[in-house]
């Protein structure tokens, strides 16, 4: 009987159990003072949400912008290789070739892979300078500027992105056998007054006749031709001394610029390839590095402004909640609440503004780089992981702006809090 007495008193005299304040109660008291003031929700949320949309904008615009001209420039310089001799100063202070392309540099070139098409392009001289449409030189006739001479193997269109607008051009038949034939740039023939090949008309190079084949123009590479006439090099070679190749052109697959610039300097000169300069495209990954962080460290910096205007802001909107709760962290407290959870429960606050800004400002910044590359035409490329990285960021960002509201909300002593309100 004593002994059951003795067991019930004890029991009583015990504490009670602490009610312990678990994870699902803690987002549940965080998140009840946000919903309950939409409207300084939204002036919150302005700041993270334009920080992280500004961010993610750019790195996907910096990506985009980055495929777009990587492409442009794939059509262009990416797939043109140049080989020419070194230059050497004499000394009276002008440059001459140090080495000499060898004739059959098209045929080297042809052997290493990544090489499309190749052609010789040569800049002739002529004595006088003379390039007329008539075989009578006229006193009389106002003076005009002679177009430029340049002697090509076959294929030279081919290489640097030409367009054939009426005629032909010459193949390797016409090299062959040195025939005098002839394809004038599109302002070239212009000039010359020849618009119609089908007559066979005839240029006159100092004197010596040669019949046009051919008007080209759209070129995409060595745009200087389209002022020129272009004839054969074995035809320059017999008529105008052509001593050596000036340089060699080639069409390239896209990201063979690296590999071949030391390939081809060793197939034209075994002996000497330094004697050769290369003038190749970079990788792509390198156009694509170089793009992006030029075109996106100026908008980044400014995401980042922004960015930070939005951690204050919260940080603000944080310490006036803690100012306004200051009664019920007081009744917290009495109640059996510890510093612990009262900070973790504005952190918990601050860190869920921040995440929510995050994923809403990732959003609307993915949106926004989809939808102009729609309207631009372009491909919009996004990192995957980019979405979420900002709203990562947007988190941390509300976990560092909510630290200090925090500290000082676990700081406030029951008894002062009660007295205060």
């Amino acid at each position: 009987m004593r002994f059951g007495l003795r067991r019930r008193v004890d029991r009583a005299d015990r504490p009670a159990a602490r009610d312990r304040f678990g994870v699902l109660d803690l987002l549940g008291e965080a998140t009840a003072d946000i919903g309950a003031r939409p409207g300084r929700l939204v002036v919150t949320l302005a700041g993270t949400v334009l920080g992280i949309g500004a961010l993610v904008a750019t790195v996907g615009f910096a990506q985009t912008a980055s495929g777009q001209i990587a492409r442009q420039f794939d059509v262009g310089a990416a797939t043109q290789i140049v080989a020419s001799p070194t230059q050497a100063k004499t000394r009276d202070g002008t440059s001459v070739d140090a080495a000499r392309l060898p004739w059959d540099a098209v045929v080297r070139a042809g052997h290493l892979a990544g090489i499309e098409s190749a052609a010789l392009l040569s800049e002739v001289t002529v004595r006088g300078g003379t390039i007329t449409a008539v075989a009578v030189n006229d006193p009389s006739a106002p003076a005009v500027a002679a177009p430029a001479l340049y002697a090509a193997s076959p294929g030279i269109l081919d290489t640097v992105g030409g367009r054939i607008v009426t005629g032909r051009a010459f193949d390797d038949g016409h090299d062959r056998r040195a025939d005098r034939v002839a394809l004038l740039g599109a302002r070239a023939a212009e000039s010359l007054g020849i618009h119609d090949v089908s007559t066979q008309p005839s240029i006159f190079v100092a004197g010596v006749p040669y019949a046009v084949i051919g008007v080209f123009d759209g070129l995409e590479r060595s745009g200087g031709l389209v002022d020129a006439v272009v004839i054969p090099t074995s035809a320059a070679r017999g008529d105008f001394a052509l001593t050596a190749p000036g340089e060699l052109n080639a069409k390239i697959a896209i990201g063979a610029g690296p590999q071949l610039r030391d390939q081809l300097a060793l197939a034209l000169a075994p002996g000497d390839p330094e004697s050769i300069e290369i003038t190749a495209p970079p990788g792509r990954s390198e156009l694509s590095a170089d793009v992006q962080s030029d075109v996106g460290v100026v908008f980044v910096l400014l995401g980042a402004v922004v960015l930070l205007a939005g951690g204050l802001g919260i940080a603000n909107v944080t310490m006036l909640s803690v100012m306004e709760r200051v009664g019920e962290i007081g009744l917290r407290r009495a109640l059996g609440a510890t510093r612990r959870q009262i900070a973790a429960q504005f952190v918990v606050e601050s860190v869920t503004i921040g995440l929510l800004g995050g994923l809403i400002g990732a959003a609307l910044g993915t949106v926004t780089v989809v939808g102009v590359s729609i309207v631009q035409g372009w491909t919009p490329v996004l990192d995957p992981l980019l979405a979420t990285a900002g709203a990562l960021l947007g988190a941390l960002v509300g976990l560092i702006a909510g630290g200090l509201p925090a500290r000082r909300a676990a700081r406030i002593e029951p008894v002062a809090a009660l007295r205060g309100s």
